[in-house]
């Protein structure tokens, strides 16, 4: 297989609502439109095909990859010749519900399934209350899949929170993280791009966290401002909160630049500290 110098990559901001099968057109539509713009990887958002919250989570969840929306994802990647990642959507196992994402090959197949590892339990006062528990189980596995040389591994919203596990998929040998994720009104303009950034600057790799838009009528608004990270931390492009799908070059030299001019990963004393992958027994 050739090896990649650059990619494009489009990151698809949309708008979410009530009606799953409006949600799932509209999906086509802007991967339709990334496709038309020669987009080899197009990211969808966090719960794109339903809204946010955990009195929805049951009403809209799918098996997978049975369901409608893991079909018309299939056919839609394999038609448009791209690879395809699918946000989140939740995700019906037996009497379990989890947050998933889904990573389609251009062929139409089912490349790797990511169930969110760290579930969003918070408590602001006067700013957000919110617990995913309530009502989901956490994914108990890190996910990675391959675009010829380029190695990339996903997590979903509050799993950007836990520097531990971007630097275990540093240690794999990931050259990229994809975060679909829907931080609110309060973590949003606080965290959201700093974190994205940090961790972009802590494992050297690009790094892109992809929002739905922003919904002001919805019970949990979404901050949006999708962007995309290069290695050196430096923001390549970013959304505002509206609908919008942003498309980036990548430049995949950088990453050997940055790691060449900065070797922090072979500096580290692990003969003091370490990071380490405590593999499931699930």
């Amino acid at each position: 297989m050739e090896k990649l110098k650059t990619l494009r990559v489009a990151l698809v901001q949309m708008a979410v609502g009530e009606d799953l099968r409006e949600n799932l057109q509209r999906a086509i539509k802007l991967i339709r439109d990334a496709t038309a713009n020669n987009s080899s990887l197009i990211v969808l958002p966090e719960c794109f095909n339903s809204p946010y919250g955990t009195k929805h989570f049951p009403k809209y969840a799918e098996p997978i990859p049975n369901g409608e929306t893991s079909k018309t994802l299939s056919e839609e990647a394999k038609a448009n010749k791209v690879f395809l990642v699918a946000g989140s959507i939740p995700e019906r196992e037996g009497n379990k519900f989890y947050n998933t994402t889904t990573v389609w090959s251009p062929s139409g197949e089912l490349l790797a399934k990511h169930r969110k590892i760290h579930l969003f339990d918070i408590d602001i006062p006067g700013g957000v209350r919110f617990k995913e528990s309530d009502c989901l189980s956490a994914g108990k596995d890190l996910t990675t899949f391959n675009i010829s040389n380029l190695k990339i591994g996903v997590g979903i919203c509050y799993d950007l929170r836990f520097s531990e596990l971007s630097k275990i998929y540093r240690k794999q040998g990931v050259d990229m993280l994809l975060y679909p994720g829907a931080f609110n009104m309060t973590t949003g303009p606080l965290h959201w791009e700093l974190l994205l950034r940090a961790r972009a600057v802590d494992e050297q790799v690009f790094v892109a966290g992809v929002s739905p838009a922003r919904d002001t009528t919805a019970d949990y608004v979404a901050w949006g401002h999708s962007m995309v990270v290069d290695p050196w931390g430096k923001i390549l492009q970013q959304a505002d909160s509206q609908e919008e799908t942003v498309i980036v070059d990548l430049d995949l030299a950088e990453i050997d630049n940055v790691r060449k001019q900065i070797p922090v990963y072979y500096q580290r004393r692990e003969d003091l500290y370490d990071t380490i992958e405590v593999k499931s027994k699930m």
